[in-house]
């Protein structure tokens, strides 16, 4: 048997995203807290303050998930009373996602998150974006 260094912990890239993923989403966690949000509802909160009523789909296609995984978020997000769910009246198969007045007050709450979450990691905000710019085209090319 041929040995490789191919399958060595440090040489893959997947672990060190991993690590980092679990990380940063543990630095949201006690922010988050204060409004009443986990992770994953606060990326469907922000998709929403940038564009109010969009559709469960479109919101699935922003956020990289199915609707089997957002049906129970967005009911959570709703018994919250911070979004609405409106079937369309063409077709009750469409399901659009409205902000409340507490969902659009929450905004305010949480703009100051990414200043918090930033001074926490101790990195320039010009290496991050280079970072982001690296990640977005891995992404890009998987995706294709």
């Amino acid at each position: 048997m041929e040995h490789s260094d191919s399958l060595k912990l440090n040489e893959q890239i997947c672990f060190p995203l991993y690590v980092l993923s679990k990380e940063i989403t543990g630095l949201y966690r006690p922010l988050l807290e204060e409004l009443d949000l986990t992770y994953p509802q606060y990326l469907v909160m922000m998709v929403l303050w940038e564009e109010d009523g969009l559709t469960v789909s479109h919101l699935g296609e922003k956020l990289f998930l199915d609707s089997g995984t957002l049906t129970p978020l967005l009911k959570r997000l709703e018994n919250k009373g911070f979004i609405s769910r409106i079937r369309k009246k063409e077709d009750e198969r469409i399901v659009e996602l409205f902000l409340t007045e507490n969902g659009k007050n929450l905004r305010q709450q949480a703009c100051g998150i990414p200043e918090k979450l930033l001074e926490q990691i101790h990195v320039q905000i010009e290496d991050l974006k280079k970072f982001k710019e690296t990640l977005s085209q891995l992404i890009k090319n998987i995706k294709k």
